[in-house]
C-alpha cells in the first residue's frame, strides 16, 4: 500500500523546509558569516539572513539595511519608501523561530509617530511603553513597528507639505512594507494590526484597503469618525500641532476625500475582518496613581494623565460608542472593550495589547 496523501504532504513540507534552510544557509555563508543551524540564532545573524532574504515590493520599494541594534532581539530595518521617495525606519522582533513561517502583527504608533527624535528608543512607543520585548519575546509572530508619521494620521496624502514631508502612509503600511517583511522574516500573509490614539482611524483604513492581509484590527482610545465637523476639528488640531496643514491632508472640509478616508463611513469593507476595540472613559482607574506605570512617584506625571489622559478618554468613549453602533447597524461583528475607569496613557494600553494577542494569536502563529 502507498503512503498516504498527508504522509506525502508532510514529506513535501519537510523537504521544502529543508530546501529553505540550505538555501539561505548558503547565502550566509557566501557572506561570510558562520551559519548556525538553531532557531535561537544570534540578532546580528537574524538580521543578515533577513537582509538577505528581502525582496522589494512591487512599486520598487525596498530594504535598504538590517541591523541588530536591540535591545535584546530586535532588527532595525530601514526600508526605502518609493511612495515617499525616503527611508523609513522599521523596529521589528523576529518571531522566535525567524526561519519558520510566522505571521505578523503590526503595531502603530499614536501622534508622535514613535518618537520626536531620530532614535525611536528615546521616544513614547509600543517597545519603549510597554513590555512589548519581553511579552513578545518567546512568541512566534514577528513584531513589526514602523517608525515616523508624527500628525499625519498615517494617510496618503494630497500634497506634500512644508512641515511633514511627503506623505503616502497608507500605500506604504498597506503594499510597500508588508511583502519586504514577508520575505525577510518568513511571513505567512496573515496579519494583524493595532493601533492607539491617532493610529486608531488608521489601522481601520488598513483593514479596509487590504483585508486580506489586514485579517484582524485593533483599535485603543481612539475616534475613527474623521469627517464630522468634530472629527474635522480633531484633525486639524493634531496636524497643526504636529507643524503641518490639514489642507494637504484631505483638502478643505468640503473636498470629498475626507468622506472617503471616513473608516466609519465605509465599515461595511471591514466584513469578514476581526475587530477588537477599546477605550477607558477618563475617570481615574487603577493604574492613574503615584505608583502606576510610568509615574515613577512624580505628582505632575500623574496631575498631567489625570487631566490630559481623562479628558482624551473621555472623548474616545464617546467615539468608541459610536462605532459600536455603527458596527451593529451593519451587522459586522466587534469585541467592543469599555473599561469602568481609566485614562488616555501607556498602562492601559499595554493591557489592551495583551488581551488584543489573546485573540491575534490563533490568526498570526502557523
Amino acid at each position: 500500500m502507498g503512503p498516504s496523501g498527508a504522509a506525502v504532504n508532510g514529506d513535501k513540507a519537510v523537504v521544502n523546509s529543508m530546501v529553505r534552510r540550505l538555501t539561505l544557509a548558503v547565502m550566509i555563508a557566501a557572506a561570510g558569516l558562520p551559519v548556525v543551524a538553531t532557531a535561537h540564532a544570534a540578532p546580528d545573524l537574524v538580521a543578515a539572513r533577513a537582509m538577505a532574504a528581502a525582496r522589494p515590493a512591487p512599486n520598487g520599494s525596498f530594504a535598504i539595511a538590517a541591523a541588530a541594534n536591540g535591545p535584546g532581539t530586535v532588527i532595525d530595518l530601514t526600508v526605502h519608501s518609493a511612495a515617499m521617495n525616503r527611508p523609513i525606519t522599521v523596529a521589528v522582533i523576529p518571531a522566535a523561530d525567524p526561519v519558520a513561517p510566522a505571521g505578523s502583527l503590526y503595531l502603530i504608533n499614536g501622534v508622535d509617530g514613535g518618537t520626536d527624535t531620530s532614535n525611536w528608543r528615546e521616544g513614547s512607543n509600543w517597545f519603549t511603553k510597554t513590555d512589548a520585548l519581553d511579552f513578545f519575546g518567546a512568541k512566534q509572530a514577528n513584531i513589526v513597528m514602523p517608525i515616523g508619521g508624527a500628525g499625519t494620521f498615517y494617510a496618503d496624502w494630497q500634497t506634500d507639505d512644508p512641515g511633514t514631508g511627503r506623505n503616502r502612509w497608507l500605500t506604504f503600511l498597506t503594499t510597500e512594507l508588508p511583502p519586504i517583511i514577508d520575505s525577510a522574516f518568513h511571513g505567512t500573509g496573515r496579519d494583524a494590526v493595532a493601533g492607539l490614539s491617532m493610529a486608531s482611524s488608521a489601522v481601520f483604513r488598513m483593514a479596509q484597503q487590504a483585508p486580506r492581509r489586514f485579517q484582524m484590527v485593533g483599535s485603543f482610545s481612539g475616534c475613527i469618525q474623521t469627517s464630522t465637523p468634530s472629527g474635522q476639528a480633531m484633525v486639524a488640531s493634531i496636524v497643526t500641532a504636529r507643524r503641518g496643514n490639514p489642507l494637504n491632508m484631505w483638502g478643505p472640509p468640503s473636498d470629498p476625500d475626507w468622506i472617503a478616508n471616513d473608516a466609519a463611513l465605509h465599515a461595511e469593507k471591514l466584513r469578514g475582518v476581526e475587530i477588537y476595540v477599546s477605550t477607558g472613559n477618563g475617570l481615574p482607574g487603577p493604574l492613574d496613581t503615584l505608583t502606576g506605570p510610568g509615574i515613577k512617584n512624580s505628582p505632575v506625571k500623574l496631575l498631567d494623565q489625570l487631566i490630559i489622559g481623562g479628558v482624551l478618554d473621555g472623548i474616545t468613549v464617546v467615539c468608541t460608542a459610536l462605532l459600536r453602533d455603527r458596527l451593529a447597524a451593519l451587522n459586522i461583528p466587534a469585541t467592543f472593550d469599555f473599561r469602568p475607569a481609566g485614562t488616555h496613557s501607556w498602562g492601559y494600553w499595554e493591557q489592551d495589547m495583551h488581551t488584543y494577542w489573546e485573540r491575534a494569536a490563533a490568526l498570526l502563529v502557523p
